[in-house]
């Protein structure tokens, strides 16, 4: 598994930063660190303020042990209040889980898929590159794939390479020589 920060090196060279601030667009969290300024009413254990206060609190408490992929967002005008007069945010589009709700370490394949997914959502991106080709995708294209991989996998197959696959062949050195 690559790190973290490699990672998020990756998502810099390939998605860029953004131009007023220099903030990567995407990047990967641990969500237990990560925490935010809020606008609160209420207190931890449920007691109602007289006034709201600003504190900082958990941003993932829903989530523990596990790696977000987040974007940064302007955060829409009737939001500014809530977020204590933050323009900008990170806004998570991805835990990294299973089906299971287990964590799962993030991958970078995975990572470039879900954004590109998100960009063409959007309208910024194609996928067109995870289009099957033609040799997924037609009975006929099916069929060469098969012979491809059937030669590739049992291409070299002989009697006397299956005999020596299963022990049953003996092995005489080049340089043995038969003595009469």
């Amino acid at each position: 598994m690559e790190s973290i920060e490699t990672l998020n090196q990756r998502l810099v060279d390939e998605f860029g930063k953004d131009s007023d601030t220099g903030h990567p667009m995407f990047r990967i969290v641990w969500a237990n660190d990560e925490t935010e300024m809020r606008l609160m009413d209420r207190s931890d254990e449920g007691i109602q303020y007289l006034h709201p206060v600003v504190r900082e609190v958990k941003k993932y408490s829903y989530l523990w042990d596990t790696y977000v992929l987040e974007r940064l967002v302007a955060v829409p005008f009737e939001n500014l209040k809530e977020l204590a007069d933050v323009k900008i945010s990170y806004e998570p589009i991805w835990a990294y889980r299973d089906g299971e709700n287990n964590p799962l370490p993030p991958i970078w394949p995975a990572t470039k898929f879900i954004i590109d997914c998100l960009l063409a959502a959007l309208g910024k991106h194609s996928l067109r590159k995870y289009v099957d080709s033609e040799k997924n995708t037609t009975p006929e294209g099916r069929e060469a794939r098969i012979s491809e991989l059937q030669e590739e996998l049992f291409g070299d197959e002989t009697e006397t390479g299956d005999a020596m696959r299963y022990g049953e062949a003996i092995v005489v050195p080049n340089n043995y020589k038969k003595e009469n």
